[in-house]
């Protein structure tokens, strides 16, 4: 099915608004990308954050949003040979070329030469792959725009799955689960009888608690506001569990430290607030305690820590997509999830078809779903 041709896709025409379901036009691979039919996909609270956006960069609108998702290759352009048509994958945000400076150093999983293209709402060339009915053009997201029955992407931020996985699980590997697994597995590399805080036990902290229990870790503290996340948090190999709000004198690093003897090998931070950044730092032992930031701060404020812990060994790192390489963990995620290693279905709480988009969005805000699969058919 070359050429371009009409599909449906959940637009995004101005801030906050309702998507709205339309007939759009989708172009064909150029040179090194691919086309893809969405089975499915799913809402994150980057969307979230791209859908409520006001000002440039990252206010581009008439917009596809959508990003954690998974599908077949319809079609490839000139210059594919590692994808045909029929091929199980994944998208995602983090491209994987495999021979820049970043891919193969073991340390770094941000491509140099397919680079992160979070705001601008085109492509890498300056163009995008979709117009509406009008022929007006549409603005996508992270260069995959996965609300939309069919979609474009470079193969470099393509991975190839067996079929056997199942593609909701395969989809929240895409970017939330697999963040949250590889932020304890690849960026703070946890170790077996460690220690761990998580603050914020959203998806994105529940696939920490999977991550970190995968790895070895003897207990694990969750932490948040919500009492109802702390049956949830033990399903997914949370051991304890701090509820700030129950504590008036002592400060939660004060109760991790007591509870852990002395502060957390490892913390990490899920939800995107400076202060709670912060705390997360704070909880962790002197010597050699990392904090991993994995929560994008709302508004901006910038990190406040102490300095002279800093001169005690602890450090802080960030976490871009878990710190994982696409192509290369992604399917070892999907294995141990086959092997039951990972078990991450329960993050799924609700499935909706792309007609009832708006109601995965409605969930997502009220608190009341963790991930939401949208199916295309």
């Amino acid at each position: 099915m070359r050429g371009n041709w009409q599909q449906a896709a959940a637009v995004c025409r101005a801030a906050g608004e309702p998507l709205t379901i339309e007939e759009i036009v989708v172009d064909p691979p150029k040179a090194y990308e691919i086309r893809i039919k969405i089975t499915c996909t799913s809402l994150c609270h980057t969307d979230i954050t791209f859908w409520r956006a006001k000002t440039p960069p990252m206010a581009a609108f008439p917009r596809i949003l959508g990003h954690e998702a998974y599908g077949v290759v319809e079609s490839v352009g000139e210059h594919v040979e590692e994808f045909a048509a029929g091929d199980a994958v994944v998208l995602t945000i983090l491209g994987q070329c495999g021979s820049c400076s970043s891919c193969v150093s073991e340390n770094n999983n941000v491509c140099a030469a397919v680079p992160l293209v979070p705001g601008a709402g085109v492509r890498r060339d300056g163009t995008t792959r979709f117009t509406d009915g009008r022929g007006v053009p549409l603005y996508d997201c992270f260069a995959v725009s996965s609300f939309s029955e069919y979609t474009v992407v470079d193969m470099k931020q393509v991975v190839k799955l067996d079929h056997a996985v199942p593609p909701k699980l395969a989809c929240l590997l895409s970017c939330g689960a697999g963040t949250g697994v590889g932020a304890a597995w690849r960026v703070a590399r946890v170790e077996a009888g460690s220690s761990v805080a998580i603050f914020g036990l959203g998806s994105v902290g529940l696939a920490v608690a999977q991550g970190a229990k995968m790895c070895g870790a003897s207990k694990i503290i969750g932490v948040d506001l919500n009492p109802d996340k702390e049956e949830v948090g033990r399903r997914f190999g949370v051991t304890d569990f701090v509820n700030p709000a129950k504590f008036d004198k002592s400060s939660v690093s004060e109760v991790i430290s007591e509870m852990s003897g002395g502060g957390v090998d490892y913390s990490f931070e899920c939800i995107g607030v400076s202060s709670v950044m912060t705390d997360a730092f704070r909880s962790t032992k002197p010597g050699n305690g990392k904090t991993i930031i994995l929560g994008v701060e709302k508004d901006a404020q910038p990190i406040c820590l102490p300095s002279f812990e800093l001169l005690f060994g602890k450090c802080v790192m960030g976490s871009l997509l878990g710190g994982i390489k696409p192509k290369t963990d992604i399917p070892i995620l999907a294995q141990k999830c086959m092997n039951k290693e990972l078990e991450l279905d329960g993050l799924i709480t609700h499935e909706v078809g792309l007609q009832d988009i708006n109601k995965a969005f409605d969930l997502l805000l009220e608190g009341k779903s963790l991930r939401c699969i949208i199916w295309m058919d």
